[in-house]
């Protein structure tokens, strides 16, 4: 006899049977044919999905506010979803971790990301004796308070103390799950916060200051870990140019890879003062210079100038899109700069570009790039085309977890 499920049935149409089936986890609005038993389930509860004739695909979070209804991270109907059973889960997360990264670079890593860690909707990143978390589903925020204990638990175990959590929740993606923004300290019990949001950090033996508080997502840009040890690699004797630098990360490990000398760029006066602060910090500070500054403002400025005043030129602009509607717009601003670049090069210079949108997915941005060198009246040779670091991992059909695209090319 069939055992009786404990959770409610969502079913749900033959596109998203389909979907399901080929490894995508979501359910979306207008794919949910019926809620049973009514009224609906409870938002951020667990709920079964089911085809049509009742057959099972997964259990998920349901979401009532959401166009993303269910978020499946289980499609084994054996599986009991109780306090052990995300601690597995979190533990999965940090072996992996453990397997894919050197011991020194645990301190400062991505621990969870989302789906690809079967954790839907939620982000931990470590920098030293703090995590970072956001959480963007309603059913991962009914549980985090588990999930958090579970995680100290899991970390302590390996003999690392975690001075506080500190919640980066000022994401408007919150609002879609009927959720608040917000952001500040975890309740650890037993424990006080540390007084401070600013923190210390050590990657590819450059050392920098995280403002976990402030600063863009949550605090620093973990993804470009091995992306950057390849610019230093390349940056030795070059006068580069790194645009939209952020807190620095790029041109410092340019600086740090032997460069002859760096300008680092940002349009926020903040980060360029972080920056500074972190050059400072390494050692780096004679052989680097910053400016606060829009890069679609510089780059028209610096080839009006004429010549060739860098042979190495790093673009790495946040995303320009985060929906489907603006793909167009985006692509246009990626060539803007790009071309610019491309002209600013001399033969033989050298160009790291990036995007870090998956909707700007790798066909579209590698069209874009053709195209800006065909009116940039140059070619590309390629250097290296690199992804994300490995603690941001790929989950195959999950398309949203293959978001960056990296490539070092020679201008000829």
């Amino acid at each position: 006899m069939k055992q009786a499920r404990a959770y409610p049935q969502v079913t749900v149409t033959p596109k998203a049977q389909r979907s399901l089936a080929a490894g995508h986890p979501w359910v979306y609005e207008g794919e949910v044919l019926s809620v049973l038993p009514a009224p609906p389930a409870e938002n951020g509860g667990l709920v079964d999905v089911v085809t049509e004739k009742g057959r099972y695909i997964g259990t998920g979070f349901y979401s009532a506010e959401s166009r993303i209804r269910v978020r499946l991270f289980s499609r084994n109907a054996n599986d009991r979803f109780d306090q052990a059973f995300w601690k597995r889960r979190l533990q999965y997360a940090w072996d992996y971790r453990k397997a894919v990264l050197r011991p020194e670079e645990l301190s400062c890593c991505r621990i969870v990301f989302g789906e690809a860690d079967f954790l839907p909707g939620l982000t931990v990143d470590r920098f030293e004796e703090v995590l970072v978390t956001q959480t963007l589903s309603v059913g991962i925020e009914r549980l985090k308070p588990m999930l958090f204990a579970a995680l100290l638990e899991i970390l302590q175990a390996d003999g690392i103390k975690i001075a506080g959590i500190f919640e980066r929740n000022d994401v408007a993606l919150r609002l879609r799950e009927g959720l608040s923004e917000g952001k500040g300290w975890f309740p650890i019990a037993g424990q006080m916060p540390p007084s401070k949001t600013v923190t210390e950090i050590c990657e590819n033996g450059v050392r920098y200051l995280v403002d976990f508080e402030n600063g863009q997502k949550t605090g620093f840009f973990l993804d470009q870990k091995y992306n950057r040890q390849a610019v230093a690699q390349l940056a030795r004797g070059k006068r580069v140019l790194d645009c939209f630098t952020h807190t620095g990360s790029f041109a410092l490990n340019a600086a740090k890879g032997g460069a002859e000398h760096v300008t680092a760029v940002d349009v926020s006066q903040a980060a360029v003062e972080l920056a500074r602060q972190n050059a400072l910090r390494n050692g780096l500070a004679d052989r680097m210079d910053f400016l606060a500054e829009n890069v679609f403002d510089l780059l028209p400025r610096l080839e009006a100038g004429g010549g060739h005043p860098y042979d190495f030129i790093i673009l790495d602009p946040p995303a320009f899109t985060k929906s489907r509607k603006t793909i167009d717009s985006a692509l246009r601003g990626y060539k803007e700069i790009n071309l610019r670049a491309m002209k600013l090069l001399p033969r033989g210079g050298y160009l790291a570009t990036c995007s870090c949108s998956h909707f700007a997915s790798e066909a579209l941005f590698c069209r874009m790039l053709q195209s800006a060198a065909a009116d940039a009246g140059v070619q590309l040779r390629q250097l290296e085309a690199r992804q994300q670091a490995p603690d941001h991992p790929i989950l195959w059909n999950v398309e949203e977890t293959n978001y960056l695209k990296f490539y070092l090319f020679q201008v000829v």
